[in-house]
C-alpha cells in the first residue's frame, strides 16, 4: 500500500506556457544585461538553483547565497507577472485523481517532489488553486540535485506519518525521465504521464514502473492500493 505520493509539478499537475522560462529570460535580461542569456539553459527536468548556478557561471558571476537569492527575488517578481497575464491550464485529470487519492479506504499523504523553489511552487499551483492539496514537499530550496530533493522530501513524509516508509509505500508521479532517475535514487516507485511533452516511448525507455497518458488514467490508483 501507498502511503506517500510525491507529485511533479510542470508538465504534470499544470502547463504553465512557459511562465518559468520567461521569467528566468527576464531576469537575465534586466538584472545582468543579457538579452540571450538564457539561451543554453535546458529546464526539462532541472531544478531552479541548479539553473540559476548554470547561469552565473556562464556569464561569469560569482555564485554565492546572496547572488542566488537577487536572481531568484527576482525571478519571482516576474513569474508572478507571467502567471497574472497567462496561467496556464491543469493537466488532464489532475483535479479527479487528487479527489480520488482523499477517497481512498487508507489515503496516502500527497505532496510534492519538484525543481521549483517552494514560493515558486506556491505561485503556479496557487494560480490554478491546487496549492491546498499537498501537505509537504521537496523542493529546489532544498538542493539543486533531484535526487536530493526526493530525500528531503521523504524524510518530511516519514516524519508525518511518525515512522519509516518502506520504499514500495512511496510512489513519485513525474513527466520526465528526471523524475523517474529521482524515484529511483530513493528506491520508491514511480509512475509517468506522457503530460509534459516527452513522448510515452520515451519515458518506457527510463524504467518507470507505470506509464500513463495522463492522470485520468485510472492504474495510477490502482497502485496505490
Amino acid at each position: 500500500m501507498v502511503r506517500l505520493v510525491l507529485f511533479d509539478i510542470d508538465g504534470t499537475l499544470i502547463r504553465t506556457g512557459g511562465a518559468g522560462v520567461k521569467a528566468f529570460a527576464r531576469v537575465a535580461e534586466h538584472v545582468y544585461g543579457q538579452a540571450t542569456g538564457t539561451a543554453h539553459l535546458r529546464f526539462h527536468g532541472a531544478t531552479d538553483t541548479g539553473l540559476v548556478r548554470d547561469f552565473l557561471s556562464a556569464h561569469g558571476v560569482m555564485d554565492t547565497p546572496r547572488e542566488r537569492l537577487r536572481f531568484l527575488d527576482a525571478y519571482l517578481f516576474w513569474l508572478d507577472h507571467h502567471l497574472s497575464t497567462n496561467k496556464g491550464e491543469i493537466c488532464p485529470g489532475v483535479p479527479g485523481c487528487l479527489a480520488a487519492l482523499r477517497s481512498l479506504p487508507q489515503p496516502p499523504l500527497i505532496g510534492l517532489l519538484t525543481g521549483n523553489i517552494r514560493l515558486g511552487a506556491e505561485l503556479k499551483l496557487r494560480a490554478h488553486d491546487l496549492w491546498k492539496e499537498f501537505s509537504l514537499g521537496g523542493f529546489g530550496d532544498d538542493h539543486e540535485d533531484r535526487a536530493e530533493i526526493a530525500r528531503s522530501a521523504r524524510r518530511r513524509g516519514a516524519a508525518a506519518v511518525s515512522g519509516p516508509l518502506a520504499d514500495d509505500e512511496v510512489l513519485v508521479v513525474g513527466d520526465t525521465p528526471a523524475d523517474i532517475a529521482c524515484a529511483r535514487a530513493i528506491g520508491a516507485r514511480c509512475a509517468a504521464v506522457a503530460t509534459g511533452g516527452i513522448d510515452a516511448e520515451t519515458l518506457r525507455r527510463a524504467g518507470p514502473d507505470w506509464c500513463l497518458p495522463d492522470l485520468q488514467d485510472h492504474r495510477l490508483l490502482e497502485c496505490c492500493v
